[in-house]
């Protein structure tokens, strides 16, 4: 079992990056009906009545070295959706984050680069990692679009990578963040961040 990446806290202006339990199970199935993400087929979003399932599958990867969070805005003290980071490689200091979602309201706004900003920071100021990967469905054109403004670099395509659960085979979009890209990522979440107060 990993342990690189333990249980923590991040906060910022914005958002708080909360350690996942099922006590978040409330706000979660409540923060997915918001805009019904699960519609979305090219992604990994849980139904209302499927949240129990989709946090002890998140919490089941913990155990294997990842950390998923509930995303609270600080505004509303809300929580609006996950994150986490998954698929750890602690003997090479690299991890995905993954497994992002928001309520529809709150896309958009400051809590996705705010999270990001956060997530990447401790990744690469506090558990020196090499690199960082995100990973997203070939037809996500909006999180392919997002990934890239966040500075990430494509680093191919893993065709044929998944089978869904309707059996159709998925291609993976790979993008990373090297530990040498931090600091011009940093100044571009740092600037893209001003525009939000």
């Amino acid at each position: 079992m990993s342990v690189w990446i333990e249980p923590t806290t991040l906060a910022g202006r914005h958002v708080r990056l909360e350690p996942l339990t099922h006590e978040h199970a409330p706000a979660l199935a409540e923060a997915v009906q918001d805009g019904q993400l699960w519609r979305l087929w090219y992604t990994f979003v849980p139904a209302a009545d499927s949240v129990d399932g989709y946090i002890e599958s998140a919490l089941a990867e913990n155990r294997r070295g990842g950390l998923a969070f509930a995303v609270r805005d600080l505004a509303s003290d809300t929580v609006v959706g996950s994150t986490r980071f998954c698929h750890v490689d602690e003997l090479n200091r690299r991890a995905e984050v993954g497994y992002t979602w928001y309520a529809k309201r709150f896309q958009r706004s400051a809590i996705n680069t705010e999270c990001k900003w956060l997530m990447l920071a401790h990744a690469f100021d506090t558990l020196d990692a090499i690199a960082i990967e995100f990973r997203t469905h070939w037809h996500n054109r909006a999180s392919r679009a997002a990934i890239a403004r966040l500075g990430a670099k494509q680093d191919g395509v893993l065709r044929n990578h998944q089978v869904s659960g309707d059996g159709i085979l998925r291609d993976t979009v790979v993008f990373s963040i090297i530990a040498a890209e931090w600091p011009a990522v940093r100044q571009n979440l740092d600037f893209q961040l001003e525009r939000f107060g």
